[in-house]
């Protein structure tokens, strides 16, 4: 999925830059801060932190991806953030990570995927000076997050998928708030709280989200994977159907879309959650 991020990440990144925002902000990231980002992807929301800690500062920012994380790299080094910044490849839960270093961590949509959730958090705890924070943001429950759940519904649904096992890693995984609440609290964090985050992602027509979701979306490809032909199109063009109701209305004056476009609009809610070593 990396070239797909890559294709798209501005388009992503409209919508997701109020996550990263409200993440260095819970994380307390400041000028000379020293910053984890976990599963960074292509560089979010390690690149805002970069942006925060200023040229004495340091992100150290992480994924399993090499292909993921060159991406990262480029974008870092067209903001001239190569002295602030440095990239390692590894798995959250057993990434080689210096102990008491870090003053603040953060991880964007990423928790969620890790097998071994408690084992990866206790990895972040250790490598944070005390006091330090860590805040991340996962989603909230499928009905929340049209922009997963319609496509991931409509492809289970005619491949007649059955839904995965309760506690398999995936987008929804730890959309249970106490859930959320007691593995932070299980791996020592404290003063832990949470709050919700809308999250709004735009596209100038229907067929640019199904594009989009083609693209990035690795839970629906995985569906999709070993499906006829046949088939395949028949649910991307379902998808493309069902989110031509997510229609919105534009002046003539709004230059951000297509001449002629009909752009769509999707409210997700995403759950943030901060807790202190």
């Amino acid at each position: 999925m990396a070239l797909g991020w890559q294709k798209w990440w501005k388009i992503f990144e409209n919508g997701a830059q109020i996550v990263s925002d409200k993440l260095i902000e819970l994380a307390d990231v400041r000028p000379n801060s020293k910053v984890l980002d976990i599963a960074t992807g292509i560089g979010e929301p390690a690149i805002t932190a970069a942006n925060r800690v200023g040229s004495s500062g340091y992100v150290l920012a992480t994924d399993l991806s090499p292909q993921m994380l060159s991406i990262a790299k480029q974008r870092a080094s067209s903001r001239n953030f190569e002295n602030r910044m440095e990239f390692k490849e590894g798995d959250a839960e057993t990434i080689d990570l210096q102990p008491s270093t870090f003053d603040a961590g953060i991880c964007r949509w990423g928790l969620m995927f890790l097998s071994n959730i408690e084992m990866g958090l206790l990895n972040i705890h250790k490598s944070l000076v005390d006091g330090g924070k860590f805040a991340a943001a996962v989603w909230s429950t499928a009905d929340k997050v049209p922009q997963l759940s319609i496509p991931m519904n409509i492809a289970r649904h005619e491949t007649n998928t059955p839904l995965p096992p309760p506690g398999t890693p995936g987008p929804f995984g730890l959309a249970d708030e106490k859930l959320l609440h007691a593995v932070f609290e299980a791996a020592g964090f404290r003063n832990i709280q949470i709050e919700k985050v809308n999250v709004t992602f735009k596209f100038d027509t229907a067929e640019d989200f199904t594009k989009f979701t083609q693209d990035i979306a690795a839970p629906v490809n995985a569906i999709l994977k070993n499906q006829p032909k046949i088939l395949s199109e028949k649910i991307w063009n379902k998808i493309t159907q069902e989110v031509t109701k997510y229609t919105t209305t534009t002046t003539k004056n709004d230059m951000s879309t297509r001449d002629g476009a009909c752009p769509v609009s999707l409210h997700n809610e995403a759950i943030c959650v901060v807790g202190i070593k």
